[in-house]
């Protein structure tokens, strides 16, 4: 029986490679892929982040899990398969982000050091830095800037993380921002510092 990859014939060896891409932009593209639970700063930072890197001139994408999920991944739900499909969807997107030399912020739970490998294993550890934003579910619970966890002590919310559903501690972050021991400025200037000394254009030889 033939697989679906049979009568695919790639052809990127024909394509404008990234070097051109990345010296008209001049910027490096990466993946700045921060994760934590909900109500941990994800988003916030994400947002400040883009914000800031615009002003200094770099060109910046922001996936985001709702936006992506009211889109791309609408036909996703929570299950543990539809959490892997929602990851790896949002890998590759990220990948075609990061080698036309955008600097791509994905904001995203991803629960599980296996949801982060996958990732890694799409994106390679060049072109990543992996985010974990630290927060406890009782500080998310009390932030609640969604009022999901108003809704999970409702009942109304099910295979939410953190509760129902399990948040792993991260193996091998590249960088851990505590959001309940560093207000929002100390947390982008964590931030800030690490992803510019990945974006910064090669030097021309």
């Amino acid at each position: 029986m033939s697989s679906n990859l049979d009568h695919i014939y790639p052809v990127f060896d024909k394509m404008l490679p990234r070097e051109a891409k990345e010296s008209l932009l001049s910027q490096r593209g990466i993946v700045v892929w921060m994760y934590g639970l909900s109500g941990s700063g994800k988003s916030t930072l994400a947002n400040l982040l883009e914000r800031r890197l615009h002003e200094q001139g770099n060109f910046v994408k922001v996936l985001d899990g709702d936006n992506v999920r009211s889109g791309l991944n609408q036909n996703l739900g929570f299950s543990d398969e539809d959490r892997l499909e929602n990851i790896r969807r949002v890998a590759e997107v990220a990948k075609l982000f990061a080698e036309s030399g955008v600097v791509t912020i994905a904001s995203f739970i991803t629960p599980n050091n296996e949801l982060r490998s996958l990732a890694r294993s799409i994106l390679g550890d060049d072109d990543l830095l992996e985010v974990y934003v630290s927060a406890s579910y009782q500080t998310c619970a009390e932030r609640d800037p969604k009022g999901l966890y108003a809704k999970v002590d409702a009942g109304e919310v099910k295979n939410f993380t953190g509760k129902d559903s399990g948040f792993e501690e991260p193996d091998r972050p590249d960088l851990i921002i505590d959001t309940e021991l560093h207000n929002e400025d100390e947390c982008l200037a964590q931030l800030l510092e690490a992803v510019s000394k990945r974006i910064e254009a090669p030097a021309s030889p």
